[in-house]
């Protein structure tokens, strides 16, 4: 089996996972990804358009723009079966639009009616890796938006839209339909589907441990021996959890 194939194949997530990855940070969930052999997951580019709206974790919902061919980007496109429009209006509930954009700057991919329309058909947060437009009706709509910068042309402009729930690239990371992604105001990361489950106890541990080494610093512990720990900083450590956090 083709190893794209094999993500229809992936269980579904339990109910509690995402809420639980939503709880701890992109960092927290690189360090578990890094520790598990994934290195290239943390989008290139695409930051928060307001940075009091970039908390998100959700399953990615894939867009996907090519290079602009003239006959292909015109303004019956916009009309026409297989638009961005027909693909928007097939995004289910509950899922983060992701949007490849070939990290194209000079045009922007969505703008405020758009990103509207995803936010009444329940998207959770826009990723893009290229610009958006109507950046001020776009932060009015109070979606949680990351993109690399702003511009006035439509997408038109500078891409063909191509399709949607496929594999993408997004910032330089590949994102399949389905993925888990998770934003906040570190940037983007991607996790595999089938790791999502899998990475939350060991993601809640990591904050947990680390609430304690920030305790232990605040009172002027070294780090050397602290972090990563010793056996006398774990033994400290699990004092410190039986007396129930104290300060944390």
């Amino acid at each position: 089996m083709d190893s794209l194939d094999a993500y229809s194949t992936c269980p579904r997530l339990r109910p509690d996972t995402l809420v639980r990855l939503g709880r701890v940070t992109t960092a927290t969930l690189s360090m578990q990804l890094l520790k598990r052999g994934l290195r290239h997951i943390h989008m290139r580019g695409p930051r928060a358009l307001d940075s009091s709206r970039a908390k998100f974790v959700g399953e990615a919902f894939t867009f996907c723009f090519l290079p602009l061919r003239e006959d292909l980007g015109t303004l019956d496109s916009y009309a026409k079966p297989g638009s961005m429009r027909e693909a928007i209006e097939d995004m289910p509930p509950n899922r983060v639009a992701v949007i490849d954009a070939r990290g194209e700057t000079g045009c922007g991919t969505l703008g405020d009616i758009l990103i509207l329309r995803m936010r009444q058909r329940g998207a959770l947060a826009v990723v893009s890796d290229g610009a958006m437009r109507d950046v001020a009706g776009v932060r009015a709509v109070g979606l949680p938006v990351f993109c690399d910068g702003a511009a006035a042309s439509p997408s038109i402009g500078a891409l063909v839209f191509a399709g949607w729930e496929g594999p993408i690239a997004c910032g330089g990371v590949t994102v399949l339909p389905g993925d888990v992604v998770a934003g906040d105001g570190d940037g983007v990361i991607v996790i595999p589907r089938y790791l999502a489950d899998e990475l939350v106890e060991a993601a809640e541990e990591q904050e947990r441990f680390e609430r304690f080494v920030l305790y232990q610093v605040g009172r002027g512990a070294p780090v050397l021996g602290l972090y990563p720990p010793d056996e006398d900083a774990l033994e400290v450590y699990r004092t410190w959890l039986d007396a129930g956090e104290p300060e944390a």
